[in-house]
């Protein structure tokens, strides 16, 4: 039977226990792109939020700035792509924050690459393939398949790590759930008029969206993954028997679009600029919101190309 003293010491353990668990008001979670902090949001609406990069910046190369070693220091939770994509940074990020809450293998680090498939991996990668990831691409974000699996996961994740808002976290992913499928019909509705289009790309940025739009690449402008477009490749990409096919090029926002109003120009094919992932500002501040503009764009000059 344990004596009263040791009652009140146990119970004040406990209290101490619960007091040092973080909540929806003092969790600290870093994300390394703007798409994994929207989804954070959703879920722990309350959470202190850090994001790494912005739509306008190139989630590969960014600088490990003392900023963001001190957000990854205090960090509860780092939500990140994963399959390479910070390869160049967040390691030596991770390392001079020196937080053991979010170290390789620790509940701490959530790779949403981890908890979905991923389309072109390869076994052999070396350099003369440009910037290839071997586990395979990682611009999951904008699969509306993708992530409702990464959803899941990263609910469960954060219900771990802020136990007692568990019941809300499931809750708010029920209701982002629903929401998602019922915009997901909405979008396989547009993909049967979009099936067979053929626009044009630079990088992979959109590549998932389109596979399952059924709508094809007919070119590149990058001459290997990574490797900024050369006046060399862009005459042979305007050479392509099937760029006249194309009814649009797709530049995400972060990107020089200096190559594809090139194309522009001497095509004749329209070039439209999209935000590769949320932004912040109106109608971009969902994921959901960023997949239905880049399906409104691509049926705007869908139209216009079988108008004409």
């Amino acid at each position: 039977m344990i004596s009263k003293p040791n009652r009140l010491a146990w119970a004040f353990g406990w209290l101490l226990a619960f007091a040092s668990m973080p909540t929806s008001a003092n969790l600290n979670v870093f994300a390394c792109e703007p798409e994994w902090a929207s989804l954070v949001s959703a879920l722990l609406p309350d959470a202190n939020i850090t994001t790494a990069t912005t739509a306008w910046q190139d989630p590969h190369y960014i600088e490990a700035r003392p900023s963001l070693i001190a957000a990854m220091s205090k960090a509860d939770l780092a939500v990140c792509t994963g399959a390479s994509l910070e390869a160049g940074w967040l390691p030596s990020l991770i390392s001079r924050a020196a937080n053991r809450k979010i170290q390789p293998g620790s509940d701490g680090l959530f790779f949403a690459a981890d908890h979905a498939p991923l389309h072109q991996s390869h076994d052999h990668v070396d350099r003369s393939m440009g910037d290839v990831h071997p586990e395979g691409d990682p611009h999951l974000h904008l699969s509306p398949d993708a992530i409702p699996r990464v959803v899941d996961a990263l609910a469960k994740r954060l219900a771990s790590l802020a136990p007692n808002q568990a019941t809300a976290i499931q809750r708010r992913y029920i209701r982002w759930r629903g929401d998602w499928n019922q915009e997901r019909q909405q979008w396989r509705v547009a993909a049967q008029r979009l099936e067979g289009t053929e626009v044009v790309t630079q990088h992979s940025t959109f590549d998932y969206l389109l596979r399952w739009l059924n709508v094809n690449v007919a070119a590149d402008l990058e001459p290997k993954p990574g490797l900024p477009p050369s006046s060399r490749h862009l005459r042979d990409v305007l050479a392509t028997p099937s760029i006249s096919d194309a009814s649009v090029i797709l530049v995400a926002s972060y990107q020089d679009d200096r190559p594809a109003t090139w194309l522009s120009n001497q095509s004749g094919i329209p070039k439209v600029v999209l935000p590769g992932t949320v932004t912040g500002e109106p109608g971009q501040q969902t994921l959901q919101e960023v997949i239905g503009l880049i399906i409104e764009a691509l049926l705007a000059h869908h139209r216009v190309e079988h108008v004409d």
